[in-house]
């Protein structure tokens, strides 16, 4: 199987993330919660990815970076945990429900009011709209780094030093782009950072995180267990205590702790210029092909490596289900849990099939890729 959907998680990690997981397993018990080799072992195993993780972030104080389960859980801690009733937020037509879904509960709730920046029909965000959304009880602007559905990114040094400018949290959703792109919190004035781990971080699933700069507070979402203060009444309020209530996904951490050191290894601009590669490849070998229409801003290629497309009025899942069952290549196809941005491209019934490299992608499963969708494409319009 040839697997191009690394969008939604990768598949291929780097060998050292396989063997650190079944090390933890065997050798990392509980953080904080004994002074066992075991016990020292999983907190040290839980340091170390901080650590890591604020190095690949551009993060002063490792303490700032708090572990959760995935990057839904992130927003939510951070879209659920700010807000004020009477708040108004910014936020774009670019989202995935993971920012969607929770804004709408506040809104319905009556807590916030949402004001959305619209995009042009390649999808690029139409920026001048964003100063122009500020009003006297804006709190935040909320937004993707780069889009899932079209791999286009998003200029967030220039929304940072809005919000810099106007006082406004900065809340960056890096799903898409932490392990690919350069992401530095204090460059680009973002206030609160939510990644995954089980995507191009090359962790397993299961593991994810938020930073918070200091002097932002968070209201956690759960309270309980932290191995620390037993017997106050209340949960610590420190970071990273705060946010993390419950045992942690130490044998998850300690996964993840390998694919960020896999990247810092190779080096961001290296990982992020192969795959670029191979993303450009596969657009060069479909774009002249009759019947193929291809989503997103390609001439740009300072983008995440996604390719959407469609082949003419053909249902999108058929599509796939043909790359998969006739070529054995895994595709995503559905509504990629961004609902908005498929309205805008006009996509909502047909969908779109996407396409996602990886670095462990190869040139020659490129090659088989393009074939594929020439001779699906002259079937289909024939």
């Amino acid at each position: 199987m040839i697997y191009f959907d690394n969008a939604a998680t990768t598949l291929t990690k780097p060998e050292s993330v396989y063997r650190a997981i079944m090390e933890a397993l065997q050798l990392a018990g509980n953080a904080t919660r004994g002074t066992s080799d075991y016990a020292l072992n999983a907190s040290r195993i839980i340091y170390e990815t901080r650590v890591k993780l604020a190095e690949l972030f551009g993060i002063k104080d490792e303490s700032r970076v708090a572990f959760t389960y995935n990057g839904t859980e992130s927003l939510n801690l951070a879209i659920q945990g700010v807000f004020q009733k009477g708040d108004h937020v910014i936020t774009t037509v670019l989202e995935h429900n993971s920012i969607l879904r929770p804004l709408y509960l506040l809104q319905k709730q009556g807590i916030i009011e949402i004001s959305f920046i619209s995009c042009n029909a390649l999808g690029v965000l139409n920026y001048e709209e964003v100063e122009q959304k500020i009003k006297s009880n804006t709190a935040a602007i909320i937004c993707t780094h780069a889009s899932n559905l079209t791999g286009n990114v998003v200029d967030i040094g220039r929304i940072g030093q809005l919000c810099k400018a106007y006082n406004l949290l900065f809340i960056l959703d890096v799903a898409q782009s932490a392990g690919i792109l350069p992401i530095d919190v204090e460059e680009a004035c973002i206030d609160i950072l939510c990644f995954t781990g089980h995507k191009s971080l090359y962790g397993p699933q299961g593991t994810g995180g938020i930073y918070v700069r200091e002097g932002v507070k968070i209201r956690p979402l759960k309270v309980g267990g932290s191995g620390i203060n037993t017997y106050d009444k209340e949960h610590p309020g420190r970071m990273p205590d705060c946010l993390e209530a419950g045992t942690l996904n130490t044998h998850g951490i300690s996964g993840l702790k390998a694919g960020i050191t896999f990247i810092l290894n190779q080096g961001i601009e290296q990982i992020r210029l192969k795959e670029q590669a191979l993303m450009r490849q596969f657009y060069e070998g479909i774009k002249g092909i009759k019947g193929v229409t291809i989503y997103g801003d390609f001439f740009n290629f300072n983008r995440v490596p996604i390719v959407t497309l469609n082949i003419n009025d053909i249902d999108a899942a058929r599509v796939s289900d043909i790359l998969m069952e006739e070529y054995g290549i895994a595709t995503r196809t559905g509504g990629h849990c961004a609902p908005l941005l498929h309205q805008t491209l006009g996509t909502m019934e047909q969908s779109t099939v996407r396409f996602s490299f990886s670095y462990f992608n190869t040139q020659e499963e490129v090659n088989i890729g393009i074939q594929a969708i020439r001779a699906l494409a002259e079937e289909i319009v024939e």
